[in-house]
């Protein structure tokens, strides 16, 4: 007997949505995909800086959150790091190994990822219908129908959700999926942003905008480190932001989401000791004793951060000799180039952020397949689902697993 073949319509043309649509055709599957957008694959074009970070070496569960992270084990073992490479590296990618393990195509354009998959998707024969937006799935005795905001309907006899959470909206991504996965009776985990800059409290921040620095930045509760990361840093004029403040954003996002206190501590200086930067600070009040306390940092830090730091540490007259600054001003300025606290009064908004941390409920979908628990024949992938990944490849990495798992199981 002729196994009949399968037609999936995969809801979303991005990373996971295009690698479930190829995956499911390769297991001999007729596929469509609905895309919003005029074109599949736009929020691809915007990762890494243009050039696409596709992946990490180090890919393992630690690098990702959710209310179970481990859910996203079996795909990232499926669809492995090394099984991504091979994947794109037959598409035509050759690929690159950078630092902290983040992996790039050779030609370090974007452009190239999305090129060699929508070279795939022509050449295998997946339909592909842009402008499609998808306002219902309704399941019937024969598989789905979709119908589009501009009355159109589809029929299949699977469907795949792929269509990303509320990060950058501008790529497409308005949390329809949400509503789209709720009406089939599933719960959404509370979404908020992640790898996304922080707002914080103050007033001073409009005068050091733009003041760039290599430091360590962590997120503090209850006095105790939740997240750190080191690297550069830059603050804005409504707070901070930089890559080690993208990475520990989520902790904080998790902290304000429960209506809770969240502290950023900044080390601008983090290289050396606070008892080793107290003895240079004095080792050049005692050589310069006549100059002011403003001009005597210049060559410490950065120039624009100076009035700031002094004035944070209690020093209002900036043109004081340094001859005047007693020992409790000098170790107030150290306190505060290697311990400055700031409550994070909340994050950018979705426009700003990388990715969506929250999601459809991992109990509810099968972590081997990417199938609904609650109903037979949906399979979701990517963003959409409560699993993300720190900065660096890692999210990316769990799109093209998911998409991968989710697309073979829906083919069969």
């Amino acid at each position: 007997m002729i196994k009949e073949r399968k037609h999936v319509i995969v809801i979303g043309g991005g990373a996971s949505g295009m690698v479930a649509a190829i995956s499911a055709k390769r297991q001999g599957a007729d596929i469509t995909i609905l895309e919003r957008n005029p074109r599949v694959g736009k929020k691809i074009l915007a990762t890494g800086n243009g050039r696409c970070n596709f992946t990490n070496i180090n890919t393992d569960i630690n690098y990702y959150n959710g209310n179970n992270p481990k859910f996203a084990y079996s795909a990232l073992s499926q669809f492995s790091v090394n099984n991504t490479i091979d994947f794109f590296e037959k598409l035509g990618i050759a690929h690159k190994v950078e630092d902290l393990g983040k992996v790039f195509p050779m030609s370090d354009q974007a452009s190239s990822i999305l090129d060699v998959l929508l070279y795939e998707l022509n050449e295998i024969g997946i339909r592909v219908i842009c402008n499609a937006y998808v306002k219902n799935i309704v399941k019937g005795n024969k598989g789905f129908t979709i119908e589009l905001e501009d009355g159109s309907v589809f029929k299949g006899d699977r469907v795949i959700i792929a269509v990303g959470g509320k990060a950058m909206p501008s790529t497409g991504s308005d949390g329809n999926g949400f509503e789209l996965a709720s009406k089939l009776g599933h719960s959404v985990i509370d979404v908020f942003p992640a790898l996304v800059q922080l707002k914080l409290e103050g007033s001073f921040f409009k005068q050091i905008q733009g003041v760039k620095f290599v430091g360590t930045a962590e997120i503090l509760y209850n006095n105790r480190s939740l997240a750190k990361d080191r690297g550069d840093i830059l603050f804005a004029n409504y707070g901070i932001s930089g890559p080690p403040i993208l990475q520990i954003s989520r902790k904080a996002g998790e902290i304000l989401k429960n209506n809770k206190k969240a502290i950023l501590k900044i080390t601008i200086i983090d290289t050396i000791s606070q008892g080793e930067l107290r003895d240079i600070i004095i080792r050049r009040f005692k050589n310069n004793p006549k100059k002011t306390v403003e001009f005597s940092l210049v060559g410490l830090i950065n120039k624009r951060l100076i009035p700031v730091v002094l004035k944070e540490a209690g020093i209002t007259n900036l043109k004081c000799p340094v001859a005047n600054i007693s020992n409790k001003e000098i170790d107030n300025i150290v306190k505060i180039l290697t311990d400055w606290r700031f409550e994070v009064i909340g994050t950018k908004s979705w426009p700003s952020a990388q990715v969506t941390a929250g999601g459809v409920n991992t109990k509810e979908i099968d972590p081997n397949t990417m199938e609904s628990k609650i109903m037979e024949g949906v399979f979701f992938a990517g963003e959409i689902i409560d699993i993300d990944g720190q900065c660096g490849g890692f999210n990316l990495q769990w799109a093209w697993s998911s998409g991968f798992i989710a697309g073979q199981n829906a083919a069969l």
